[in-house]
């Protein structure tokens, strides 16, 4: 089953594929950025019954390097068999394309980025018929951006550094400077890579601090993350709801999110108004404190034009 990690390692170049040139600098490569990019279909399968897709496949214009393939594959461990299917990748794509064709392998730890690195060859010791020389990323070469001026930068490069640093000891420090930095991206491309970062973390516990961080300080960010933690207060409220009621179930749990996310921020909740929110029984209401409780510094924010 393909991982959320495995997802995000690849797909960010089909969203951000001018990536691809400032990759290029950190490998010592120098491709110039493109002019025009298209996203080609990625099954390889052949007219027998096998099938074989490269994990996201791109064609680049450009003005210096003319026009080539970038085949795109991440790779969560060491897999002998993916030599082969690599190198099969690259000879059917330069057969049926006519063009040069690079592959680019993202990897999340720096045994799998050793291992991949190695060149391939077919042939024996005295003559390689061919040999494979793909691109890898990984934790041992990308930057580990840990200040969010230096990842304002470059937003896109920062959310793969900090997708392929996901094990990093300073992991909170590169998450805190990605997350300052997309508040001041584009909102539709913050989306975008604010979600690629929380498929790349996976389960890891450090996820947890991205979920709150896109909470909390991208408080524009209205993905699945504030989804689920809605969800969570109603999932509670349903458990409650089995001995008091559906609706006031769900409202105590949403009551209880609420002042979790209040509790996050630092905001001094008085009992007046812990009771005002633990006693409201109108769920559109209390949906409204949610949204609100994300961004609110004082409990007056929560009740604000009512």
């Amino acid at each position: 089953m393909v991982s959320s990690s495995h997802e995000a390692m690849h797909r960010i170049f089909q969203e951000c594929p001018d990536l691809f040139s400032r990759v290029s600098e950190v490998l010592g490569v120098d491709f110039a950025p493109p002019t025009a990019v298209d996203i080609l279909p990625t099954d390889l399968t052949e007219t027998r019954p096998l099938e074989r897709r490269v994990d996201t496949l791109l064609r680049f214009d450009t003005e210096e390097d003319g026009t080539f393939l970038l085949a795109v594959e991440a790779q969560g461990k060491k897999d002998p068999a993916k030599s082969a299917s690599w190198m099969y990748y690259l000879t059917y794509l330069h057969s049926k394309y006519r063009l040069p064709v690079f592959l680019l392998v993202v990897c999340q730890d720096r045994s799998t980025a050793e291992w991949a690195t190695r060149p391939v060859h077919i042939g024996n010791p005295k003559w390689a018929s061919l040999t494979m020389r793909p691109f890898v990323i990984g934790p041992h070469n990308m930057p580990l951006i840990t200040r969010t001026e230096e990842a304002r930068k470059d937003p896109a490069l920062a959310t793969l550094a900090a997708i392929t640093h996901a094990d990093n000891r300073d992991a909170d420090a590169i998450l805190k400077a990605v997350s300052g930095a997309l508040r001041e991206t584009p909102e539709q491309l913050a989306y975008v890579l604010a979600e690629f970062i929380a498929q790349g973390l996976g389960g890891r516990p450090i996820a947890s601090l991205w979920r709150k961080l896109m909470a909390v300080e991208l408080s524009f960010f209205q993905s699945s993350v504030s989804e689920e933690l809605r969800e969570e207060g109603r999932e509670e409220g349903r458990e409650e709801g089995r001995e008091i009621g559906r609706q006031e179930g769900q409202a105590a749990g949403l009551a209880k999110a609420i002042l979790r996310l209040l509790d996050r921020h630092g905001v001094d909740v008085p009992s007046a108004a812990r009771e005002r929110i633990t006693g409201c029984l109108d769920l559109e209401l209390l949906d409204q404190w949610f949204d609100r409780a994300l961004t609110a510094t004082s409990v007056d924010e929560l009740f604000a034009d009512e």
